[in-house]
């Protein structure tokens, strides 16, 4: 198996906490006609500089049924502001218009393949994956965008078309696996495209 999700594998499952005191699994999002699951933090640049970026584009299609979902997990003895504590305070002072939720254990984001800080994965009304990687060409300062690969996916999808680049390689900093250096990756990590 590769390691990073194919396109038509089903979103695997998880139950992890969130910033907003509750637990969240697969069956929760069961009403999303979309649902985009993003692998997120709170200190990398990359996340930073397109995070209003991705606001604009959850507002944008919430009307639609596409729900999005971020998960953050990093380890925080690489960096201590990704923290669940942390993640709180960064929703508290954001009110970002996902779920923001803790992987401690990193098994959510080995059983997807999370590569990088953002990494998009846009899963169908059947939860089988249409889209994985970046959202726009230059997340460090989204200001600066040509390309957003995540809206072209969604409006494809939405419209009953296939996507027409289901794969493009996240672009930002790699996860950041516990016990490991920061700049680590598993050995079978690969660029998608």
């Amino acid at each position: 198996m590769a390691f990073t999700l194919n396109i038509g594998d089903k979103a695997p499952d998880f139950s992890l906490p969130a910033t907003d005191g509750k637990t969240y699994s697969l069956a929760d999002f069961s009403d999303a006609k979309v649902l985009v699951i993003f692998f997120t933090c709170n200190h990398c640049p990359y996340v930073i500089g397109s995070d209003e970026s991705t606001r604009s584009t959850a507002d944008k299609y919430a009307a639609q049924g596409v729900k999005f979902v971020g998960i953050n997990s990093n380890s925080k003895h690489t960096y201590a502001e990704d923290s669940f504590e942390h993640m709180v305070k960064r929703m508290e002072e954001q009110k970002f218009p996902w779920v923001y939720l803790r992987d401690e254990s990193q098994d959510v984001a080995r059983a997807y393949g999370a590569l990088r800080t953002p990494h998009f994965y846009v899963f169908d009304e059947q939860r089988q994956l249409v889209y994985t990687g970046r959202a726009v060409d230059t997340p460090r300062d989204a200001t600066q965008a040509s390309v957003n690969d995540l809206e072209r996916a969604l409006d494809e999808h939405l419209a009953g078309q296939p996507v027409s680049v289901p794969q493009t390689n996240p672009i930002g900093c790699n996860v950041k696996w516990d016990g490991k250096d920061a700049h680590w990756m598993p050995p079978d990590a690969c660029d998608l495209v």
